[in-house]
């Protein structure tokens, strides 16, 4: 009775103090099960000095050790920037930052002549001195993150000013798409009447589509220098294996392609496709390819891995693969990453993804329409005398839709884990099973990925398998 007895005065607060009360509680529970599984997986990089036996034929302990290191330093890095953000976030909260932003913004524009009548353009200036202000309390950390972690580990490619200037663009680009795209849904959301939540999920989804479409050809370009693929015979076995699953395939890009000096920000290796219906590009990165990567001109051409009589791989010629300090893979292996990657489309996940993601922002934008009227949920946040539209998104997507976004985030995670293991067994399908598996080791060797996991960090964080379980459906005998 005495436990009752204390929860009673939480309960007797004021509804706006609960909900602060909650949302604040909920964000440090959020921030220390993170931190709680991230010591986990650091323990691991501590205890695990020496390459364990199962990985004794993928890795070697030169590469094994750079990988602990670097996973280590990252690890660091996230725990401190991890506090500062949680820290950074309760303190906004707690001072009331969220309502001081909004009276500045309005001032801001009372000066320039708009009244409170214009909600819209407050909006605006709003977001613009929200995102200026998260811009500028993140580029310490991201400077930090690019030139002393990476540079140590040797990943990055870019100089300070070019980071800068990056930066800057990035900031300018995101505020065009940003600025017009908000004005436009908070006017829909304003004259939308009692379904205003059917038209403004419409316009989003609108509004994700053409950003997909054009992402690629006019706003990655932006960035990066984008090269098509020459003639030869990597393009050719691309365009005859993308004709032999019907995926309707119009042009292959090299990113930061040998006209240049090698990828400008990263030498971490990708690979992707984009585009609808039957216009669909395939977008690989340099560091993918052996023959175009800046780290491999003066290194020769390193021999094929041959297949034993009882078709396994030879251990003691993986090991020599592995020991061979070239970035990137060979055409074969690229062509194996392509299977796994068109396996993604012709299997549907693509498609899956956007309905699940157009599904979960119609749920939430129904709820919001529920949601929006009640005023405690404005006062819970400082806003007493008003209920802006702007605020109204923010209050409820970011803070009241917490946890269910922490358990869609989860489903979606596992998800994503079972949809990999379908596009390799898509990749193994087309008699591509060897290729991807040394693409998979080197891909992980490149990019410094450790191949020992705790379980749980891992099932709650990793939206792709560990290196050794997909290593080890690939080697299975057995068609999934």
């Amino acid at each position: 009775m005495g436990m009752w007895a204390s929860l009673d005065p939480m309960w007797e607060m004021p509804a706006e103090k609960r909900i602060f009360g909650a949302v604040l509680l909920f964000s440090w529970a959020v921030y220390l099960w993170e931190t709680f599984l991230a010591q986990r997986q650091r323990r691991i990089y501590k205890t695990t000095t020496h390459v364990p036996l199962e990985l004794g034929q993928i890795m070697d302990s030169e590469t094994f050790e750079k990988s602990r290191l670097y996973q280590l330093d990252k690890s660091t890095f996230s725990f401190w920037s991890g506090l500062y953000s949680e820290i950074e976030g309760t303190l906004i909260l707690l001072f009331g930052g969220i309502p001081y932003l909004w009276r500045l913004s309005g001032r801001f524009c009372g000066s320039a002549g708009f009244g409170p009548e214009y909600e819209i353009t407050q909006s605006l200036m709003f977001l613009l001195m929200a995102t200026l202000f998260s811009a500028l309390t993140g580029l310490p950390w991201s400077l930090y993150n690019t030139f002393v972690i990476e540079e140590k580990h040797g990943f990055n490619q870019q100089t300070l000013g070019f980071f800068m200037k990056d930066a800057i663009k990035k900031f300018i680009v995101t505020q065009c798409i940003l600025l017009p795209v908000s004005s436009l849904l908070l006017y829909i959301i304003k004259i939308g009447g009692d379904y205003f939540f059917i038209y403004a999920w419409l316009f989003t989804l609108v509004v994700s589509l053409v950003l997909v479409t054009i992402y690629a050809d006019y706003i990655a370009p932006l960035f990066d220098k984008f090269t098509p693929l020459p003639e030869g015979k990597l393009k050719q076995e691309i365009e005859v294996m993308a004709k032999s699953i019907d995926f309707p395939l119009t042009k292959v890009y090299v990113v930061e392609g040998k006209a240049t000096i090698g990828s400008k920000r990263s030498s971490h290796s990708n690979a992707y496709f984009y585009g609808f219906f039957k216009n669909k590009r395939i977008v690989l990165f340099d560091t993918l390819l052996e023959e175009y990567s800046v780290l491999n001109k003066d290194i020769q051409e390193e021999s094929g891995m041959e297949t034993r009589n009882d078709g396994e791989w030879d251990s003691e010629e993986i090991k020599a693969k592995i020991k061979n300090k070239k970035q990137g893979c060979k055409n074969e292996e690229v062509l194996a990453v392509l299977g796994h990657e068109l396996g993604h489309w012709k299997l549907g996940h693509t498609v899956k993804n956007i309905i699940i993601s157009q599904m979960n922002s119609f749920l939430c934008f129904f709820l919001f329409a529920v949601l929006i009227g009640r005023k405690e949920l404005f006062a819970a946040f400082g806003f007493y005398d008003s209920q802006p539209t702007l605020i109204g998104l923010l209050i409820i997507f970011q803070f009241i839709f917490s946890p269910y976004n922490e358990v869609l985030s989860f489903c979606l995670t596992v998800l994503s884990r079972r949809f990999e293991f379908q596009a390799d067994a898509f990749a193994k399908k087309l008699g591509k099973a060897k290729d991807l598996y040394s693409a998979l080791i080197k891909l992980n060797k490149d990019n410094l990925g450790f191949p020992v996991s705790d379980w749980l960090f891992s099932m709650w964080h990793y939206s792709h398998p560990p290196l050794l379980e997909r290593l080890q459906a690939l080697k299975n005998s057995k068609q999934d």
